[in-house]
């Protein structure tokens, strides 16, 4: 499995903007699959966005298209979650995930390794 730690998190005012990171180690990132998910702990864990192994395609969830993107660069081991105009509703700690196989992820089930998660405030 590869490790994966979250880091770009923090406290930001409501229509602000955060840009996650996720750092893989142990194994090349352009194997896997790649995801973001986000929890409360009021919810399940949620399917935010998910990206193909080289980029080609990637799949936000509707409820978020518009305001967060994910993109990876390969060369770096690394994949980001651009998070626009901030909502109070956004506040969750955030997942990324790695999943073995081709195409896109959109369940849990799928990834094989997560990271710890990195903490999201967005004051009102």
């Amino acid at each position: 499995q590869v490790q994966l730690v979250e880091s770009g998190g923090g406290t930001v005012q409501a229509g602000g903007s955060l840009r996650l990171s996720c750092a893989g180690s142990g194994r090349s990132l352009s194997g896997y699959t790649m995801g973001w998910f986000r929890q409360t702990p009021a919810k399940e864990r949620e399917f935010i966005a998910t990206i193909s192994r080289s980029d080609e395609s990637f799949y936000t969830a509707d409820s978020l298209k518009g305001r967060f993107t994910i993109s990876r660069d390969n060369a770096k081991n690394t994949v980001y979650l651009q998070m626009n105009s901030l909502k109070p509703e956004d506040t969750a700690v955030y997942f990324c995930a790695a999943a073995p196989g081709y195409g896109l992820a959109l369940t849990s089930g799928r990834y094989d390794s997560w990271g710890q998660g990195t903490q999201v405030t967005v004051s009102s």
